[in-house]
């Protein structure tokens, strides 16, 4: 019978943070060091640098820009099997659903962040609760992939 890849017990209590580390660390890991072969001179440098900047926790942003088939989001998924694959907590989001079925575990940013949809006015807010289970595993990102943010209304 195969052993438990975490201590599950320390995260029973909060299934955001449960569902974000079920990720088998030593594929994810086997993947990220596959896909980083692979990555050309500017992404391989983009790479370097995001990770850097997660191992650091430094906070930093990064935007990412090219045109389609530049190869942003396989390099977005190159980062999150890395991070992942550390036993990083990684969100992956879009801010359409075409774009978050492309990335591992991907959803919306709508769903993610609870960022409302309907009835949208200058002060409409996302809903989570700084004391809440979502607001505690928010806590606990290493990075947050979000492709497609420029599509995003403020």
């Amino acid at each position: 019978m195969p052993l438990p890849q975490h201590d599950w017990d320390h995260h029973l209590d909060n299934p955001f943070v449960a569902e974000q580390l079920d990720y088998d660390r030593e594929r994810e890991r086997a993947l990220a060091l596959n896909m980083v072969s692979f990555l050309n001179t500017e992404q391989l440098a983009a790479y370097q640098c995001i990770v850097a900047s997660v191992e650091e926790q430094d906070g930093k942003m990064f935007f990412l820009h090219g045109p389609g088939g530049t190869g942003k989001t396989y390099l977005y998924k190159t980062l999150c099997h890395k991070i992942r694959g550390g036993g990083g907590i990684t969100l992956c989001v879009a801010s359409s659903g075409i774009a978050a079925l492309l990335l591992p575990g991907g959803r919306t940013s709508h769903s993610m962040f609870q960022i409302p949809v309907d009835g949208l006015t200058h002060t409409s807010s996302c809903s989570i609760n700084k004391e809440g289970q979502r607001a505690d595993m928010l806590r606990q990102v290493r990075l947050i992939i979000w492709d497609e943010v420029v599509m995003q209304h403020r």
